[in-house]
Formats: C-alpha cells, sequence, structure tokens
C-alpha cells in the first residue's frame, strides 16, 4: 500500500500542468529540514497531491512517485535529496485551503498547522476525505 503526501510549488515556477505536459519531473528545490526528512521517507509508487501556493493555495493534482530518493544531482550537498515524480491525474475539483481550514478534521494537519512546509505526509484517512472533497471517487 503507497504512502501519501502533499507536495508545495508555487505554480508561476513549476505547476501541475507543467508536470502534465512534461510526463515526468525531479522533484528538487527541497532544503527544509522536515521537508527533506519527509521527503527522505517517500518511496516509488507512493501517491502525492501537488499543492499550488501563492494566489491559488489548493490541491489541483495527484501525482505518483517513481524513484526512491536520491541525492541532488544538481548540487554538492549530501544532504538534499530529489524524487522523480509523474502526473497521476487532475482533480475534479481543486480544493481550497479555505476549505481545509474550515473543516475540523484538518486541524491538526501539517498544511493547516505548518503553512510553510513544502513537503508532507497525509494520513490514509485525510487522503480519502480530500479526494472525497474534490469529487474523485
Amino acid at each position: 500500500m503507497p504512502n501519501y503526501w502533499l507536495l508545495k510549488t508555487e505554480p508561476s515556477t513549476y505547476s501541475f500542468a507543467d508536470l502534465e505536459r512534461e510526463k515526468r519531473a525531479v522533484w528538487d528545490g527541497v532544503a527544509n529540514a522536515l521537508a527533506l526528512k519527509h521527503l527522505r521517507l517517500m518511496k516509488r509508487g507512493d501517491l502525492s497531491f501537488i499543492y499550488h501556493t501563492g494566489d491559488e493555495k489548493q490541491i489541483v493534482g495527484i501525482a505518483e512517485v517513481t524513484s526512491n530518493p536520491y541525492p541532488d544531482p544538481k548540487k554538492n550537498d549530501p544532504k538534499l535529496a530529489v524524487v522523480d515524480l509523474k502526473p497521476r491525474e487532475r482533480l475534479p475539483r481543486p480544493v481550497t485551503l479555505a476549505e481545509i481550514k474550515a473543516s475540523r478534521e484538518f486541524q491538526g494537519f501539517e498544511l493547516v498547522r505548518m503553512g510553510r512546509l513544502s513537503v508532507m505526509p497525509v494520513g490514509d484517512s485525510r487522503w480519502k476525505r480530500l479526494c472525497k472533497m474534490a469529487a474523485r471517487s
């Protein structure tokens, strides 16, 4: 069974549409220690929501992790890690941060508690609830 994650990106820098067009991406640029810890726990086959930051503030799609973590090939720093992703699907309906914050179920969710964290785990029940909110069967 896969683990579930949420990856944040500024859509003007790299959007879910970019991932769909390119068909695969190296998810890099993560420097925060806690975010890197989460990224290093990812495994091939895991699924991740892609969350657009900035003006959008919404979950827009699902990507599949296609590699285990490995050292960032662009950086000469063994602490930095990356994973490869491919797009799985665009959500039928984006789920906004406002909707998530309005639900008591998400009060302890890292997206609500730690707004600047770029990589975070999503528990199974929260994953299912977010999929339901996105009108995904």
